[in-house]
């Protein structure tokens, strides 16, 4: 039985280059996001707004963990064994 991962390694190149292409995309966006995320609670830090706070770092604690849970996907490229 094969699974996603060990299939992907085994792919040509135009279809990794699309699952590349798809994983940097999502990567940019969740950081994109998290960037968002640090300066509306900066701005809402200094003008002593302080209940956004745990929110927004609870949710770009999220991201992160998402985007490093992307990092399994990406492929190991064509080898010869």
């Amino acid at each position: 039985m094969s699974n996603f991962r060990t299939s992907q390694n085994k792919a040509n190149p135009n279809k990794l280059n699309n699952i590349l292409s798809t994983l940097i995309f999502i990567l940019i966006l969740n950081v994109t996001i998290q960037i968002w995320l640090l300066y509306a609670s900066l701005n809402n830090a200094l003008d002593n707004n302080r209940e956004i706070l745990i929110p927004a770092f609870i949710a770009s604690l999220i991201l992160f963990l998402i985007g490093f849970s992307w990092l399994y996907y990406l492929p190991k490229g064509n080898y010869k064994k």
